[in-house]
């Protein structure tokens, strides 16, 4: 990896040098007034054209004095467009550019005979919406009342949950999340109890990267999630502010707000959200061991109080300097008393025991991240660097006691009453560093380069002490302590050229991983040193105007999460156990994607994926302790042939279908404790989504969702449907909307799953507490008026989410 960085940061540097050598420029600035009044127009949106090609140059936005401004112009002939609302459009006359700063004389704007209503701007925004290389879904055209993240990535085209809460995202696993464009560094259950903790009433949109460019990690076999959160960017003070309660079989309630308050140079926002969750979780696993029959039971019943808090600034300097600070948080802590019973029947179905577990829980999970960015416009071509500093920590310990009970055929406890106690603490601290530079060689061709650093340290301490004769003595074999830390260094350079009716994107990152981790309790070691390098291409052909094809290709890793790599075994109940594997590899993908597109309306979605050394957990069954033991370990390849045919569109005026139709083929080959595992299926999946608008401002919509029988792994997923209704209404100018809704209607949503080689023949079925109600009123209040924002790109923290319970 020296030798390829000896060449590479001497190229990346020669770039930021070149983007340092300005040439001969000078400033043009001047005001906007009212010509009825003379008074100044602030936040006017004002456009600097360069002639004779008519080629943007600047833009830029009057004060509250009506003052603008331009800094560093290129000697040539120009002119000035101005936009504002309530006001006409217009424009300077041509005017010629030297050496010495320059003041246009004032520019004044005739009120329209148009005018909009401060709040009535009606254009309708599609559910869906498909960009360039990514898939948008906007939440805020959706009825949230009472989900959280995970309910509503579910209605995301193309994606479904595994048993597990795991997202799988066309048809393949290995999905990272973002926040706002930041890496939620999480993954598994940590990521699952987290989006279950996020409101869906503060989310705005979804973004679904199935191949991302080099700019982003190459971490995601099966891509991105980008969800970003609501922002106002209207002048002024205004916020909103939403409560609800929900019941299912247990109660619930939450409430929130969001404020933002964005003036001249200065734009900043708040955002606090809390909830009381009282929900359950029944997992139901039956396993063969030899002729014998081993039935458990398990009832988790999770009281969270959960918070989520973020707060940002950003400061335009002048038009071409940004500075941001951004911090957020949630805390998510949760008592649960879990029970659980497991009953083994011989193969004359008598029974012949049962042990009884008990283990009541407390925890506390938290987080919280600071980013600072900067952003240097360096000149009217385009020419753009951006900084970001990133640290994150994730905190969760947990409290915790285990009372089992072992019984004869017979029903009668054998022995005392086995009472362990744990005390577990894991800490993960993350820092980041990240540059991006955009060059643009002329109109249709342009470079970008970046470098990113990351630095990440875990550390998992678990501690198991057993009652004996009323003293608590740790037990060794169960105590265990695991420290990891890794540094991934990446570079990336991509071209794009476009053409007429083709736009053509080529990009390569070179990432260099070293980790090195130890665990006290096994006294096993890793180290890690390696590196990859990870090409994308992507290519989009406009047919005509309202017809494109796209095509994408991927290279991309999917690295162990830090806790896979801890050797150490915990158990869940005497007989369930899960275990780390220090040997684990990272799993490489090659991904190809072609899209269809009418409009902005993606119709057909065709991919192909094959994955070497797949991550998937593998069931390592004693039949004579009747032990399982779960480990992650490295399958051979996989391959994933995926077809998804649908679109939203208007049947009539007041009635939206959104409907989406996928097939999947999945082929998993690899040899597994000793022997050879061949798998294949092909499966298919529909989700449905009816709205009626109806009169005085009066909404309906139903959800109707249906997956086929699939594999995943070494598992076998069964059928799974249900459906969801809701009914919202606007009142109070449209500033006040009361929600409605019922999820899982017949109380079918359950995951269920087998898996069967070997020796091991299991089958499970999880259920959550799927089937509720939900009442929700929210509120806009302070300034609505549209008026025309800042608005600024953040830099993106791409990291690994890697961060697992």
């Amino acid at each position: 990896m020296r030798t390829h960085l000896k060449f590479f940061f001497p190229f990346f540097f020669l770039l930021l040098i070149k983007a340092s050598a300005f040439s001969q420029t000078t400033k043009l600035s001047g005001s906007v007034l009212s010509s009825t009044d003379g008074k100044a127009v602030e936040f006017a949106s004002v456009a600097l054209i360069q002639l004779p090609d008519s080629t943007r140059a600047g833009l830029g936005m009057s004060n509250e004095k009506g003052v603008f401004s331009f800094e560093n112009i290129k000697p040539g002939t120009y002119l000035v467009k101005v936009i504002a609302v309530g006001y006409e459009r217009t424009q300077s006359k041509t005017f010629d550019v030297g050496n010495i700063a320059m003041v246009l004389p004032a520019l004044k704007l005739t009120g329209s005979v148009k005018t909009l209503k401060e709040v009535g701007i009606t254009a309708k925004t599609p559910l869906i919406e498909q960009l360039a290389d990514r898939t948008v879904l906007n939440v805020e055209q959706m009825n949230t009342a009472g989900d959280n993240a995970l309910d509503v990535l579910k209605r995301a085209p193309g994606i479904k949950l595994d048993k597990d809460d795991n997202i799988i995202l066309k048809g393949k696993s290995g999905v990272n999340v973002m926040i706002d464009g930041k890496m939620s560094y999480m993954s598994g259950l940590e990521l699952s109890t987290y989006l279950k903790s996020l409101p869906g009433s503060v989310m705005s949109k979804v973004e679904l990267i199935s191949n991302p460019p080099s700019s982003f990690d190459a971490a995601g076999s099966a891509g991105i999630i980008n969800i970003k959160l609501k922002r106002n960017k209207l002048q002024g003070f205004n916020g909103t502010a939403n409560i609800g309660a929900g019941y299912g079989e247990y109660g619930k309630g939450y409430g929130g707000t969001n404020l933002n308050y964005n003036i001249g140079k200065i734009s900043t926002y708040a955002r606090f959200s809390y909830g009381y969750y009282n929900s359950f979780n029944r997992l139901t696993m039956n396993r063969k061991i030899g002729d014998e029959q081993f039935n458990q039971l398990n009832f988790w019943h999770p009281i969270t109080k959960s918070s989520n808090y973020s707060a940002g600034a950003d400061y335009f300097i002048n038009d071409r300097h940004t500075v941001g600070v951004l911090w957020k948080g949630s805390a998510a802590p949760y008592t649960t008393n879990s029970e659980s019973r497991s009953v083994n029947y011989n193969a004359a179905k008598q029974q012949m025991g049962s042990v009884y577990s008990q283990n009541p829980q407390d925890n506390t999970a938290g987080n919280y991240a600071i980013n600072l960015n900067y952003r240097f416009k360096i000149d009217t071509a385009g020419r753009e660097l951006g900084f970001d500093l990133d640290q994150v920590n994730y905190d969760n310990s947990r409290t915790e006691q285990y009372f089992n009970s072992y019984f004869d055929a017979a029903g009668s406890r054998i022995g005392e009453v086995i009472n362990l106690r744990n005390k577990g603490f894991g800490d993960v601290n993350i820092y980041a560093v990240k540059i991006d530079y955009v060059h643009p060689f002329s109109k249709t061709l342009k470079a970008e380069a970046g470098y990113k650093s990351s630095w990440v340290k875990t550390n998992s301490d678990v501690s198991f002490d057993s009652l004996k004769t009323s003293n608590w003595v740790n037990d060794p074999k169960r105590t265990n302590q695991f420290v990891y830390r890794e540094n991934i260094n990446a570079l990336y350079l991509s071209f794009s050229q476009s053409f007429k009716q083709l736009e053509l994107k080529a990009g390569l990152r070179a990432e260099q991983t070293l980790g090195k981790g130890a665990s006290s309790g096994t006294q096993e070691k890793i180290d890690r040193r390696y590196w990859q390098l990870f090409p994308t291409l992507f290519a989009s052909w406009k047919v005509n105007a309202n017809h494109q094809i796209q095509g994408s290709f991927a290279r991309r890793i999917n690295r162990p999460s830090y806790s896979d790599l801890n050797p150490f075994a915990t158990y869940s109940d005497p007989y369930t156990a899960l275990k780390g594997n220090p040997l684990l590899l990272p799993s490489f993908s090659n991904n190809i994607e072609l899209n269809y597109h009418i409009k902005s309306f993606r119709v057909i979605t065709l991919s192909y994926a094959k994955s070497t050394d797949v991550i998937s957990p593998v069931i390592y069954q004693n039949d004579q302790t009747k032990e399982s033991i779960s480990v992650d370990e490295n399958l051979g390849r996989a391959q994933n042939l995926y077809l998804a045919i649908g679109s939203p569109f208007d049947l009539t005026k007041w009635w939206n279908n959104n409907t989406e139709v996928s097939f999947a083929y999945d082929d998993v080959k690899s040899a597994v404790q000793g022997g050879s595992y061949n798998s294949h299926k092909f499966n298919w999946s529909m989700n449905t989504e009816q709205t009626f608008n109806l009169p005085k401002d009066l909404q309906l919509a139903y959800t109707f969702y249906y997956g086929s029988p699939s594999v995943s792994g070494l598992f076998r997923s069964l059928e799974y449907y249900g459906m969801n209704v809701s009914a919202r209404k606007t009142f109070m100018n449209k500033k006040a909307t009361v929600s409605l809704k019922l999820n899982d209607v017949f109380d079918t949503s359950k995951f269920r799953s087998q898996l069967r080689y070997s020796n091991v023949d299991t089958y499970w079925q999880n259920q959550w507490e799927s089937r509720k109600i939900n009442l929700t009123l929210n509120y806009k209040f302070g300034n609505m008026k549209v008026k025309n924002a800042r608005t600024r790109t953040t830099g993106t923290a791409d990291e690994e989410s890697r961060v697992k319970n």
